[in-house]
């Protein structure tokens, strides 16, 4: 059973399918192409300069401390391929969407602080493996700030329940419990509808465990991927959290191995399109 498809009401839903077959084709050339790291933090990547918001999507990552008893590899897990894949893919596959490139026609890519005050020229930010994520009191202000004010934050590739523990401390910080209460999301969500058709929850692994193990559960306890999330008051999603999955290494590591890719990359590019729309629409 096919878990993504593209919904005839718009546009013929193998429209997609034909594209995505051509981007197979071309995705050793196109993934070699961006291949190369750059970044900050516990790697010691340099600080990237980043590019005038000029009213296009642009990706954005936000930077954080790590908590002392964490349990993930920090913020910069995906940087920066992931930043320039999925915009690259993006306009592709949603050509309504445009899409900030630079001279070269690479995507341009934003990477903030939380305290940033270019945070809130971004309507669609990324933090990945959140299970060693922290907040300061300031930053947990301007991300609190950030989101009532209709920002949309995923968080993502983060496995198993002390993680999960983890993160929810520090999202706590910046939004309380007894006033946004964690959901899990139904498939019946308007996320799961509004470009692609998505019927499954499915759970992607890092292409390294991938293909060293064959199967996608990283953590003993963490066999059923979650679509979770924190709504405003009214209704839409402020946070949207893939946990017991990573969508982030589908998209940064696309072009490492054909298995990979041709297990994961479409489903995981359906739902970052999806995420991508219901941030810009709500």
């Amino acid at each position: 059973m096919r878990l993504w498809s593209r919904p005839f009401r718009s546009r013929p839903w193998f429209v997609a399918v034909i594209v995505l077959a051509l981007v197979a084709a071309a995705v050793t050339v196109e993934a070699q192409r961006r291949r190369g790291f750059g970044g900050l933090g516990r790697f010691g990547y340099a600080v990237q300069d980043n590019p005038k918001y000029d009213g296009k999507f642009q990706f954005c990552r936000a930077m954080y401390s790590e908590a002392p008893d964490g349990d993930g590899g920090g913020w910069s897990v995906d940087y920066p391929r992931a930043d320039l894949n999925l915009p690259f893919r993006l306009g592709q596959l949603t050509p309504v969407i445009p899409v900030s490139k630079d001279a070269r026609g690479e995507p341009k890519h934003v990477l903030l602080n939380l305290t940033d005050d270019r945070l809130f020229q971004c309507p669609f930010v990324m933090m990945t493996e959140v299970g060693t994520a922290d907040v300061n009191p300031e930053e947990a202000v301007r991300l609190r700030e950030y989101l009532l004010k209709g920002g949309f934050l995923w968080v993502d590739d983060f496995w198993g329940e002390y993680a999960w523990s983890i993160w929810e401390r520090t999202i706590r910080k910046v939004l309380p419990e007894s006033e946004y209460p964690i959901v899990e999301l139904d498939l019946s969500h308007p996320l799961f509808h509004n470009f692609y058709e998505i019927n499954q929850k499915i759970q992607i692994s890092s292409a390294d465990f991938w293909m060293r193990n064959g199967h996608t559960a990283e953590r003993a306890d963490a066999q059923v991927p979650h679509v979770r999330a924190i709504m405003n008051d009214r209704g839409y999603i402020m946070v949207l959290m893939t946990h017991n999955s990573d969508f982030g290494d589908a998209f940064e590591r696309e072009g490492d191995s054909v298995d990979y890719f041709n297990h994961f990359a479409g489903p995981a590019y359906a739902f970052g399109v999806n995420a991508i729309m219901y941030a810009l629409t709500h």
